[in-house]
């Protein structure tokens, strides 16, 4: 029995407009008088268009897979528009770090969803990290933070970069402190979060964590999900469908899809790499290679990929996920698909974090 066949734009023409090049000059136009206008040049040849099998989506089973929020940690922090503002504050502040060079913002860049677009990123002393930054757009909503899980809360891991020599750089909760006290508009901001509170490490993780609690973005599969049948375009349906089909949501689960497990990298094959991930948090062998599964939301612009930032392309990343974690070998077809749909994934970054 045949699928049958929807028509759409080439593949090859996603990111581009549909039909011809609107700068070109109608033929005919611009001659000089009395010459003959200058002939139209001929079109390009063009790849034939290309068809995307029509899929029907099975909206029980995807909102049994993607419906529900990841087991976020609990909180007790309060979050106040003065926290949210001191915490904004302190996200951007460079003189927090041991050369007064490096902010959260430096790698975490907020007009680049929440990074940096680099393999690793250098600290306060140019010395690069052996693992990828990962976006802080919804990361409050993961069920841990870094990549192997070694901080529970958001407000957990806002200190570590802090006091890691590698990243800012600050010697100790102490020298901290000290570097707020010598900005009185710090100062000021933390008396107005925290009346009648001294400075102090616990009210800094608080702050920021209150500010990066904002860091939420939504997407067309949020809208699918809450009812808009319109929300996906037919090749973006269709990349959603395989993306379940094959079998990705053997890990990337939630509306985060992602961010609510861990799993080994290289199930099936190795993963050429010396990062041992949580095993070095644990000391378990059973968890060595094994990573925090990423949230996928805003992954088409969040590249490179995985935890060492070896892989440049969405395609690629796809291509070898496949077939380390689930043993096959996507057509091209299947690859191009669930790149739609991830680019699917792409949220407008939240009014907080501007």
């Amino acid at each position: 029995m045949r699928i049958p066949l929807l028509s759409v734009c080439s593949l090859a023409l996603l990111f581009s407009s549909c039909g011809g090049d609107p700068k070109a000059t109608p033929p005919g136009t611009g001659a000089p008088a009395g010459q003959a206008p200058t002939p139209a040049p001929k079109p390009a040849p063009q790849e034939p268009t290309k068809k995307v099998p029509v899929v029907r989506l099975d909206m029980a089973d995807l909102k049994n897979k993607f419906g529900s929020e990841p087991k976020t940690p609990a909180s007790d922090n309060t979050v106040t528009p003065e926290k949210i503002a001191l915490g904004k504050t302190l996200y951007h502040e460079k003189h927090l770090s041991k050369n007064g060079n490096l902010s959260c913002a430096s790698c975490h860049d907020l007009g680049n969803f929440g990074q940096d677009s680099k393999p690793t990123s250098p600290g306060t002393d140019q010395k690069n990290g052996d693992r990828n930054t990962p976006t802080t757009l919804n990361a409050w909503r993961h069920f841990v933070q870094f990549w192997d899980g070694r901080a529970t809360t958001i407000e957990d891991q806002a200190i570590m970069p802090v006091l890691n020599p590698v990243e800012h750089g600050v010697a100790d909760e102490a020298e901290l402190v000290k570097k707020i006290g010598e900005k009185p508009e710090l100062v000021a901001a933390f008396d107005k979060a925290f009346p009648g509170q001294p400075v102090s490490v616990a009210n800094f993780k608080n702050a920021v964590g209150a500010f990066e609690r904002q860091l939420t973005t939504k997407s067309k599969l949020d809208a699918l999900l809450d009812g808009d049948s319109r929300a996906m375009s037919s090749l973006e349906k269709y990349g959603l469908h395989t993306f379940v089909e094959v079998g990705c949501t053997e890990c990337h689960l939630t509306r985060l899809v992602g961010g609510d497990q861990f799993q080994k990298m290289g199930k099936f094959k190795p993963y050429a790499s010396d990062d041992v991930g949580r095993e070095k948090i644990t000391g378990k062998p059973e968890d060595k290679f094994v990573f925090k599964v990423p949230t996928l939301l805003n992954v088409a612009r969040t590249a490179p990929y995985f935890h060492d930032g070896k892989v440049a392309t969405l395609s690629e990343a796809v291509k070898v996920m496949a077939d380390l974690q689930l043993n096959k070998q996507l057509t091209q077809e299947q690859i191009d698909g669930i790149v739609a749909f991830l680019e699917a994934l792409t949220g407008e970054v939240p009014a907080a974090a501007k």
